[in-house]
């Protein structure tokens, strides 16, 4: 049985791929994913926060509405907070690729223009096979407009295809007015592959001392219908890879993502809910699903189930809302 997927022009044995997460933060750790048959890790985030705390662009997004709310900059960690440094993070990636065969990427996380992203080229420098760049940006100026959002995440694309030889991968916030349009700018400003969906993680209220505290769910299946649909929609519409994150969790999750059009399919909460041996579990029955029905694979089932290929393009669009609604039985 043929599992092999290509992404961002690595050739990677199967789509099952680490997400960065705290999974990724020591070399033991990885070498247990690789073991258990994950094709490739995406390092755990550098935040641009843990890079520089005094440029005055960064100043402006981390304090906007502090005088209102005096919790806001609680959210973000002191220097001292974050487990691991830049320099310490650059070391990181040359020493898993040192102790690993299968790729290693890299992850940045900011949204200023500053001199936070020379740590990219470092990380390349430090042996990455690829980088992700998840553009963290909750929009909470009114006042500012949506294509500005749209230019801070082409802006720091354009940045890193000019200084980078390894592909870089833009993850991305399903919160566009217009996510497919978005998706080809980034496809035709060089993005290498499209990662849908950045899970945001929503504060909640305690309501004991009366705060607005961080939290912190693993995710559960059905929330894979999101970039379920969205990776249906943009197959064959971009040039990128699609990679999927957010719920996958069983290998039907990871047959579904592959049908509608993904490259691979990126996995944590599961891994850390269960075991990091879920993996090779998940291929098994992968494998055996395949052998029942009949694919060789998985490049001949991908994109089988994506808009372009279904015989009712409409199931991802308004017709899907309506006859969902429709079918709905009341129980009572």
């Amino acid at each position: 049985m043929d599992l092999s997927t290509t992404y961002m022009g690595l050739k990677l044995k199967n789509p099952i791929v680490a997400s960065a997460s705290p999974l990724s933060r020591s070399v033991d750790m990885v070498k247990k994913l690789e073991d258990a048959g994950t094709s490739a890790v995406v390092v755990y985030s550098l935040f641009e926060e843990q890079i520089t705390h005094e440029q005055n662009e960064l100043e402006h997004y981390m304090s906007y509405g502090k005088e209102s709310f005096a919790e806001a900059l609680s959210y973000f960690p002191e220097a001292g907070e974050f487990h691991m440094g830049p320099d310490q993070y650059i070391k990181h990636i040359s020493n898993l690729k040192g102790a690993v065969d299968i790729p290693i990427i890299g992850s940045l996380n900011g949204i200023s223009a500053g001199g936070w992203m020379k740590y990219a080229k470092l990380i390349e420098d430090a042996g990455a096979d690829g980088l992700e760049l998840n553009v963290y940006y909750i929009a909470t100026n009114p006042e500012k407009d949506g294509t500005i959002i749209e230019e801070i995440y082409l802006r720091d694309l354009n940045k890193l295809k000019k200084s980078l030889k390894i592909p870089v991968a833009m993850k991305l916030s399903p919160y566009f007015s217009s996510m497919s349009n978005m998706a080809v700018k980034l496809d035709k400003a060089g993005a290498d592959a499209l990662v849908l969906f950045n899970r945001f993680y929503q504060p909640d209220i305690n309501l004991e001392s009366l705060e607005v505290v961080p939290n912190l769910d693993l995710s559960s299946s059905w929330e894979m219908r999101l970039p379920l649909r969205w990776i249906a929609i943009l197959y064959g519409k971009v040039k990128a890879n699609l990679a999927a994150t957010t719920g996958i969790h069983t290998y039907e999750d990871v047959l579904k993502m592959v049908m509608a059009g993904a490259d691979i399919t990126c996995m944590t909460s599961e891994l850390l809910a269960n075991g990091i041996e879920r993996v090779t579990e998940i291929l098994k029955e992968l494998e055996q699903w395949m052998t029942e029905k009949e694919y060789d694979s998985i490049e001949q089932m991908k994109g089988s189930m994506s808009q372009k290929s279904v015989a009712d393009p409409s199931a991802f669009e308004r017709a899907n809302y309506m006859k969902a609604l429709n079918n709905y039985k009341l129980l009572i």
